[in-house]
């Protein structure tokens, strides 16, 4: 499968964007360039033309139909396709989201050509990109891999409110005020938390939520 060509297409609504990486990636004879789009429902006009890719490289941000609603899309009519989230977000919350929605991988825009072409050869091959920002811990949850090791039989009532407030969009400081404790309290449930589930951020623990039903939406 690795000396496969690979076929993509680019969902983006910044223009110079998609044709800086258009052109960087077509020094690359592994990788076939099928179409770009500026958003989800031009994306959804080349899926209907053309032949499909394999991997999708796809913005968060865009008009009319935003990453969230493209890749919720194509996991309901194209299951098959591959989807590679590039953003400036780095932030927990639109990784969380992307993920929980369907990609297989998460990748900054800053990111070197080489990284990007890695992350399309994986997730072509393998369903799913990993690097520091999602984890093999990450993987397993979302391959729905269980772990005698993360049983939540010996997370406490609080432990639980604290993974299920760690979905929101809320603060440490905010998740204290909610649950009438202290700040300091709240850091130590989080520590334990890294500990006990061998998790080192809260995007984890938000993965870890979602897959053992804690999570609401």
């Amino acid at each position: 499968m690795q000396n496969s060509t690979i076929s993509i297409g680019i969902v983006d609504d910044h223009t110079l964007f998609r044709q800086g990486l258009i052109s960087l990636l077509s020094e690359y004879n592994s990788i076939k360039f099928l179409f770009e789009a500026g958003n989800g429902q031009e994306m959804q006009q080349h899926l209907k033309n053309g032949p499909l890719p394999n991997v999708i490289l796809l913005d968060i941000s865009m008009p009319v139909m935003d990453g969230y609603q493209t890749v919720q899309w194509l996991r309901q009519h194209h299951p098959a396709i591959h989807i590679l989230a590039l953003s400036t977000f780095e932030e927990d919350m639109p990784i969380i989201k992307m993920l929980k929605s369907g990609a297989g991988g998460y990748l900054l825009k800053e990111s070197r050509i080489g990284e990007v072409v890695n992350a399309i050869q994986s997730i072509y091959e393998q369903g799913f990109y990993l690097n520091e920002v999602v984890s093999g811990k990450m993987l397993h949850s979302l391959q729905g891999k269980s772990d005698s090791s993360t049983s939540t039989s010996h997370l406490s009532e609080n432990e639980i409110r604290f993974l299920q407030l760690c979905c929101s969009e809320m603060t440490y400081k905010e998740m204290a005020v909610e649950m009438n404790l202290s700040p300091h309290t709240i850091d130590n449930y989080r520590q334990a938390l890294f500990e006990k589930l061998d998790i080192k951020s809260r995007t984890g623990l938000v993965i870890y939520a979602i897959k053992h039903a804690f999570y609401i939406p």
